[in-house]
């Protein structure tokens, strides 16, 4: 009976921690200060480039992106935050460096000051 016992908790054990990633997403957000003098236009450019790439990044799961509206003064100059979910580290692995994502960073570049990133995997 001791054994049974012990293998249903290791059963129930392993699946419980098989199942617990699957319920977690890793969050990328991206947070952008963009140079003083900036035109609209251009600003406007930077966002449709970067709202181009969950059509052309298949590991993108989830895509959100606005600009600050805080009242609390504390944004430090960053205007615009974007926010990608991913399912795994691998998923954010071929992101980075993949060729659009580049060619969006070229677009990003002449305008940015500032660029703030900060990952994580999502806690309930």
């Amino acid at each position: 009976m001791r054994l049974l016992l012990t293998l249903f908790l290791t059963i129930f054990a392993f699946t419980a921690m098989s199942q617990a990633p699957s319920d977690k997403v890793l969050r990328h957000v991206v947070l952008f200060k963009f140079k003083d003098g900036t035109a609209t236009a251009d600003i406007k450019k930077v966002e449709d480039a970067f709202r181009k790439l969950p059509t052309q990044i298949k590991e993108i799961k989830g895509f959100e992106w606005g600009t600050n509206n805080s009242p609390e003064g504390l944004a430090q100059g960053f205007t615009h935050c974007f926010f990608l979910t991913f399912a795994s580290e691998a998923d954010r692995a071929v992101y980075l460096p993949h060729p659009d994502h580049k060619a969006f960073g070229k677009v990003l570049g002449p305008h940015l000051d500032k660029v703030l990133v900060v990952d994580y995997w999502t806690e309930k």
